[in-house]
This record gives structure tokens, sequence and C-alpha cells, in this order.
């Protein structure tokens, strides 16, 4: 059984290769498997909306049902399947903090509908809500998605499990150090 290359090797074999070797070998790459191709698309062809709301619509569909589905499904390891996908083949920072809270309007949208949930549902949009308001104030996007943290705020302020409760003490412990 032979041993898989590491990166050392592969660049090795990749220096012998001419110019035009190394572009056939990209076009087939991008023809071949859709995420170098979303790559590609969201860093060199500036067109990241295409390839954000590709994976927004998978977060979406987990939690607020579309067509002839009554139900969500609900399943938090797709949904930030999608948003490690997403966080793969871009580099834009608002775009991962976009993804990251329709992750948790979603969510707020479903509990909203459809009433209480469970504890690891809380959890689940308790931790993507921490991560992202820490994400923003990091990057200094806090301008742009401010209004977004406090609406889910204001959405959840009537909600049990301390929900609410963890949702606010993250923003307050995050944004009030940059207010």
């Amino acid at each position: 059984m032979s041993k898989k290359p590491n990166l050392t090797e592969l660049k090795k074999q990749l220096r012998k290769k001419t110019q035009n070797e190394l572009v056939e070998e990209i076009a087939h790459l991008y023809k071949r498997f859709s995420n170098v191709k979303e790559f590609y698309q969201a860093s060199f062809f500036n067109d990241d909306c295409v390839v954000l709301e590709k994976y927004k619509k998978i977060v979406r569909d987990e939690y607020i049902p579309s067509g002839r589905r009554q139900f969500p499904r609900m399943r938090a390891s797709v949904a930030r399947k999608a948003i490690s996908d997403y966080k793969k083949v871009s580099c834009s920072n608002a775009g991962l903090a976009d993804i990251m809270l329709t992750f948790v309007e979603s969510g707020v949208w479903c509990t909203r509908e459809y009433g209480d949930i469970d504890e690891p549902f809380y959890c689940s949009m308790e931790s993507m809500y921490e991560n992202a308001v820490k994400f923003i104030t990091k990057e200094g996007l806090i301008q742009t998605f401010d209004d977004r943290l406090c609406d889910i705020l204001e959405k959840t302020s009537q909600m049990g499990w301390g929900f609410h409760d963890a949702l606010s003490e993250a923003y307050d412990s995050y944004v009030s150090e940059i207010k």
C-alpha cells in the first residue's frame, strides 16, 4: 500500500509541470469538484454572493420549511456543515458573519413559529450567536451587523430557558467593549 503524498511532495510534482499543464490541471479540478468551482467563483471572480446564498439556503432550509414540508428538520449538524463549507470556499468575513447570523435568525424563527424546542437546540443557537458576536467585533463589522444582532435579542426577549439571557450576555460581553 502506497503512502499518501504530503504537501511538500505535491509541490515538488507540480513544479515539474509547465504553466499550461498547471492551467489544465486547475481547469480539470474546477470542472470536476463543485467546492473548487465555488472557491474560484468567490475569490477570482468576486462572485461571493452566489456562493453565500447557496449556503444560506441550506441553513435556512433546516429551520424554515418550504415546499411540501410542513415541519423543519432542525438538523444543526447540516446547518453548521454549510457554514463550515462556506468558510472553506470563501474569504469574505462579512459573508461568514452573515451566514452565522442566518443560522441564529432561522432558529429563532423556528422556535417562534413552533414553540419551545429542546435544550441542545438552544445551546446550539447560543453558541453560534456568541461565536458570531465575537467574530463580528474582532473583524470590525459591528456597524454592518449590529441591527441584526439586536433584532435577534428583541425577538427572543419573551423566550424562556434562559435563551434570551444567554444571547444578551454574549452581546454585552463583546459589544460593550467597543461601544
